[in-house]
C-alpha cells in the first residue's frame, strides 16, 4: 500500500487517478483549488509547504507524488501573447517544479519515492498552433528525466505520462485568445475514444511496470513511434496539419 498525493484532483484525469489508486488499496491525498481533501494551488510555495506538513504529520512520509495539475492552452505563434505563455509556464511547468522541490528532501531522507509527472503527447509530438503548451509539456518531460537520473542514487524513481487527446473537460477550460486552435482541440477531445478512467488505468499499469515513459493510449504510442522511426513522414504529416489549421483559421 502506497501513500500518494495527487494534484489537480477535482476532476478529469486527476479524479480518475485518485479513484484508481484507492481501488488499488493506496492511501491517497487529493489536492486542488477546490473539491479535494486539501487545498493546494500549485503556484503557491506556502500551499506546497502545508501539503508537505500534512503528509508528514499524517503518514510520516510519501511514496508517490503525482504532479497532475495543469491547464490547456496555446495559439499560433503570432497570436499567443507573452502573458498567455507565462500563465502556462507558471502552472504546467513550475507547478511540477515546486512539487518536486517540496518533496525531494522527504524522498532523500526515506531513500525511496516516485515522482509521476503528467505531461502530454504534445511534449513529444508537438502540434502546430500550440507552441506555449507544447513547450511546457516538453519541459516537464525533460524535468522528469533529469529527476530520475539525479535522484536514482537515493532510491527515487521518476515517470512521465504523455497521453494524446482524451475525453475530459480540457476543451471547456482552454485558455488563450486563438479561437481557431480552440475549435480544433475541442473537436479532437470530443471525438477521442478514450476517457480519463482509461488513461488512469494505464498510468497505474505503467507505474507498476516501472516505466519511465508512459504512453497510455494507442494514438500516443503510434505517433511517437512514427516520429522516432520515420522522421520524414512525421514531418510531412505535421506540416500538413499546420496548413490545415491555417486554412481553417482563414475560414
Amino acid at each position: 500500500m502506497a501513500r500518494v498525493l495527487v494534484t489537480g484532483a477535482d476532476g478529469g484525469l486527476g479524479r480518475a487517478l485518485v479513484e484508481a489508486f484507492r481501488e488499488r488499496g493506496d492511501d491517497v491525498l487529493s489536492t486542488d483549488l477546490r473539491g479535494a481533501d486539501l487545498v493546494l494551488d500549485v503556484t503557491s510555495d506556502a500551499d506546497w509547504a502545508a501539503a508537505r506538513a500534512h503528509v508528514e504529520q499524517t503518514w510520516g512520509g510519501l511514496d508517490i507524488l503525482v504532479n497532475n495539475a495543469g491547464i490547456a492552452g496555446g495559439g499560433r505563434l503570432d497570436h499567443d501573447t507573452v502573458e498567455e505563455w507565462q500563465h502556462l509556464v507558471d502552472i504546467n511547468l513550475l507547478g511540477a517544479v515546486r512539487g518536486i522541490k517540496t518533496f525531494v528532501p522527504v524522498f532523500k531522507a526515506q531513500r525511496s519515492g516516485h515522482v509521476v509527472n503528467i505531461a502530454s503527447l504534445a511534449g513529444l509530438v508537438p502540434p502546430a498552433g500550440m507552441a506555449s503548451y507544447n513547450a511546457t509539456k516538453a519541459a516537464v518531460v525533460a524535468l522528469t528525466e533529469t529527476t530520475g537520473h539525479e535522484l536514482a542514487g537515493h532510491g527515487v524513481r521518476a515517470s512521465v505520462v504523455c497521453p494524446s487527446y482524451f475525453r475530459s473537460g480540457l476543451a471547456d477550460h482552454l485558455t488563450g485568445s486563438d479561437g481557431a486552435v480552440g475549435a480544433v482541440v475541442a473537436k479532437l477531445v470530443k471525438e477521442s475514444p478514450w476517457g480519463p478512467d482509461d488513461i488512469a488505468r494505464a498510468v497505474i499499469e505503467g507505474i507498476e511496470r516501472g516505466d519511465e515513459l508512459i504512453l497510455p493510449d494507442q494514438a500516443a504510442r503510434a505517433a511517437y513511434t512514427l516520429k522516432t522511426t520515420d522522421r520524414a513522414t512525421y514531418d510531412a504529416m505535421m506540416r500538413a496539419q499546420a496548413r490545415k489549421l491555417e486554412e481553417r483559421a482563414r475560414g
